[in-house]
């Protein structure tokens, strides 16, 4: 744990206050010191929303899933359908798309 050694005192009107508060509150910060070193430090605090990143998780653990059930049944039987590939690389360009949007979302934040 990085030990704070050194205080700023900052003095702030009861508006300036709640604005700070309301800030604090749409970025889920919960600790005022961590939003204020942050905010001197760089300016800004982002929020970033990670719906998309968990869709990509859900896909990447079904493609997994896939390909476990494909190399059981190449194992078992000692063939594999050209079906069941299609499907998986249907399934891999269907990762690789989100990737592709996810990057580009984060490549355009200033």
């Amino acid at each position: 744990m990085q030990r704070y050694t050194n205080r700023v005192t900052v003095r702030l009107t009861d508006d300036e206050l709640q604005r700070m508060k309301f800030k604090m509150n749409e970025l889920e910060i919960s600790s005022m010191s961590a939003y204020m070193r942050k905010m001197i430090l760089d300016g800004y605090c982002v929020k970033i929303d990670t719906k998309d990143l968990n869709e990509l998780v859900y896909l990447l653990r079904m493609c997994s899933n896939n390909l476990n059930q494909y190399a059981k049944k190449a194992n078992g039987l000692g063939v594999v359908y050209q079906q069941d590939i299609k499907e998986l690389q249907k399934r891999l360009d269907e990762i690789w798309n989100g990737t592709r949007d996810i990057m580009q979302k984060f490549a355009a934040i200033d």
